[in-house]
């Protein structure tokens, strides 16, 4: 892969393009091995698991290694901007982080973000500084609003949180990388490995999950796996697939077949 090939949000420049969730592990431990094993530099968990009184007692959130990784905390439990916007003030004020993922849905079967409330919240807390990064639908259209409404980064999902279904529209993923302006990370519905790499062959800038590791049999080699499906699909998308075609090419000419 290229050395300068990184992905930057908002000016900082991360070394990797996996995203990890920190909910659903098996216990602490394997939590701990399976963020090492992803090579994240982002982590992102619910604000309200998290003592914000004191957010450094959590072990959701202590360092592993030295390592010091960027937090991506998210406003899961939200059902409307206003809520939404509280909790990202909270966690601000904390001194946890400035970047916020905006999740805020109303439905709690499909867990499908709500696209006027999440493009209201991101409206507000771009203009008030924040590092914003709304999980959205695939719409082509509703991500280009939220990237002109200040989106630091645009999110939208392969299929609903937790699935597994893997990528349910690649067209409207094709259709929203080649008008974004602003890196776009695929947030929830990858199953496995294979979904990775077709998202990342699309052309995306990033995958955020935590489910499809959390919850897989052993999660820290599926971190492995989606840690190297990650950096596949991306090097596979840089060096340009062939054409698809009807009929059939012979890898070598048929004159260079003929016995001389």
């Amino acid at each position: 892969m290229k050395n300068n090939d990184k992905l930057v949000i908002e000016g900082k420049e991360l070394n990797s393009r996996f995203f990890i969730g920190t909910g659903r592990y098996p216990n602490p431990f394997v939590q701990n091995e399976a963020i090492k094993a992803s090579g994240s530099d982002v982590l992102t968990f619910a604000i309200r698991r998290v003592n914000l009184d004191d957010p450094d007692e959590d072990a959701i959130l202590q360092h592993l290694d030295g390592k010091n990784y960027t937090y991506l905390p998210n406003t899961s439990g939200a059902s409307n901007a206003e809520e939404a916007i509280r909790i990202a003030r909270l966690a601000k004020a904390s001194g946890l982080s400035n970047w916020i993922k905006i999740e805020i849905s109303v439905n709690e079967k499909t867990l499908l973000p709500d696209p006027i409330e999440t493009l209201k919240a991101t409206e507000v807390l771009a203009k008030e500084g924040f590092v914003v990064l709304p999980y959205t639908s695939d719409d082509p259209v509703l991500c280009k609003r939220l990237e002109e409404a200040g989106a630091a980064a645009v999110m939208p999902g392969a299929a609903p949180i937790g699935t597994g279904l893997g990528i349910l529209n690649p067209y409207h993923l094709s259709l929203i990388v080649e008008e974004a302006n602003v890196p776009i990370i695929v947030d929830a519905g990858i199953g496995s490995a294979q979904d990775v790499v077709q998202a990342m062959e699309l052309g995306v800038d990033g995958i955020l999950m935590n489910t499809p590791v959390a919850k897989a049999k052993d999660p820290v080699n599926m971190a492995r796996a989606m840690k190297l499906a990650i950096e596949s699909g991306r090097l596979s998308y840089l060096a340009g697939r062939i054409p698809k075609k009807r009929y059939a090419t012979a890898s070598s000419r048929y004159e260079d077949q003929m016995i001389k």
